[in-house]
């Protein structure tokens, strides 16, 4: 794990112990500090009594908002708690006493460990991708790195790189805004569009969490920026003056796109371009970088290939949770001859009441189906552009797509929405999603009807799965 004797002798309470704060507990621990945890769950108390049960002396139980926090060195909150309006807040301004998470743990960690280097990567869609890809060029340039943050495993129970090596980090707005000294040798900041507003003041107050990423960073470190996000709304504002960075829509690939399988659509060409631009500046070289695009395969739930049966491409893509993260996925499929190749299915807990960043690619959808809660908005939206059906659930919405999709069309889960209306999150319903693929298009699935001239998404296909 990565701790540091900086730790040591210094208090701190840690509020939810879930994958990043039994890592933080376990680091502290390691540290020489004192922790003071809380869940409102028994079980993961109980979980972390027992691994801990050596130093039980320095390990206590009580909620932090039921404390007094005086002297206390921080206290350690877990990304997903909403600290504007969760009792947490209040209790530790009273206290004087600062909220951080996993990450500034990490940041005042990093003086104990061997020489090393850090990508932080934030933005409102292509994070995960960008970030993998990232690790990826640099592993097939012989570079040790490691993913943490918002993605993999938590970043203090991953064991120290050696020398040399990178620490890629996907950085969501919570982690920012709970972090104070993560100096990043390359800052990344993809696009930056409405969401998560009911943590924020409004919009700009998302921006500026976002921005202060590079308010962290040392002067002569790079910051890699969407050209359009600066122009419009001045990310950089917090910048150190005089600091080099570089647009994204301005960096040059190597290569042709349509080599890089998991890579497709101009949303991943952003991806690329910033990805280029980071390990450019960590010393790799064009051949690693075009054999790395090459090779790389992606990750579930975004834009990932699970089937082609009968000429029928099928593309799982739920961790599109808004229109902005959805609208690339559409763009990717143009259509072909004039035939419009898209059988989206869409819907879920919506996070707005339009669909306003996907209807400049309503031309590449041959038909709709709409799902979940946004369902009945969703098809109202699209019905006057493309024919709709409204699928209600998950099973149906395929069936439906498989019967009207010929050779060369593509079934696109793209959601555009939450998914804790009918799933768990975005990996249950991607999960679910590639079952219901596999069981309708298997060997023991029936085939669908031989088609000729029926117009895309007109059948209305069965109910339940095949």
């Amino acid at each position: 794990m990565i701790t540091s004797p900086a730790f040591a002798g210094k208090h701190y309470a840690v509020l939810g112990l879930a994958r990043s704060g039994a890592a933080a507990v376990a680091s502290l621990l390691a540290g020489g500090a004192r922790v003071t945890a809380w869940d409102a769950r028994e079980e993961p108390r109980a979980a972390l009594a027992d691994a801990h049960a050596d130093v039980a002396d320095r390990l206590a139980f009580a909620d932090p908002c039921a404390i007094d926090l005086a002297g206390f060195a921080a206290v350690v909150v877990s990304p997903g708690v909403p600290i504007n309006r969760h009792p947490i807040g209040d209790a530790a301004r009273a206290a004087d006493v600062p909220l951080i998470c996993d990450i500034e743990l990490f940041a005042q960690a990093r003086g104990s460990l061997p020489a090393h280097k850090v990508v932080g990567i934030t933005g409102t869609n292509g994070k995960s991708t960008t970030t993998a890809l990232i690790a990826h060029l640099l592993d097939c340039a012989g570079i040790p790195a490691l993913m943490g943050g918002n993605i993999g495993l938590p970043i203090l129970g991953q064991a120290p790189l050696p020398d040399g090596g990178v620490h890629v980090l996907e950085l969501s707005s919570y982690q920012i805004d709970l972090t104070q000294r993560l100096d990043c040798d390359v800052a990344l900041l993809l696009n930056i569009t409405p969401d998560h507003l009911d943590r924020y003041d409004g919009f700009e107050g998302y921006v500026e969490a976002k921005t202060r990423l590079f308010g962290m960073q040392a002067i002569g470190h790079l910051a890699v920026v969407e050209m359009k996000a600066e122009m419009e709304l001045d990310v950089l504002r917090h910048a150190p003056d005089g600091q080099p960075f570089t647009f994204i829509e301005g960096v040059d690939l190597p290569g042709d796109q349509a080599d890089w399988p998991s890579l497709s659509g101009p949303h991943n060409r952003a991806n690329a371009q910033a990805a280029v631009a980071t390990v450019r500046h960590l010393g790799v070289g064009e051949a690693a970088i075009e054999a790395g695009l090459r090779s790389f395969r992606g990750l579930p739930h975004r834009m990932e290939r699970v089937g082609e049966a009968n000429g029928v491409l099928f593309i799982n893509d739920s961790k599109a949770t808004n229109p902005a993260s959805t609208a690339p996925a559409l763009a990717a499929f143009p259509p072909v001859a004039g035939h419009r190749r898209i059988h989206w299915i869409l819907g879920g807990l919506p996070k707005g009441d339009d669909l306003d960043e996907c209807a400049p690619f309503f031309g590449n959808v041959a038909a709709a189906y709409t799902i979940g809660d946004a369902g009945p908005r969703f098809a109202e939206i699209l019905e006057p552009h493309v024919p709709v059906t409204r699928s209600e659930m998950m099973a149906a919405a395929l069936n439906q797509a498989i019967a009207a999709a010929l050779p060369g069309d593509v079934v696109l889960l793209s959601p555009a929405c939450a998914s804790f209306d009918q799933f768990r999150d975005y990996e249950a319903r991607g999960e679910c999603f590639g079952q219901l693929v596999a069981a309708m298009t298997g060997p023991a699935a029936p085939q669908p009807p031989e088609q000729s001239s029926a117009q895309p998404g007109a059948q209305p296909g069965g109910g339940e799965p095949v």
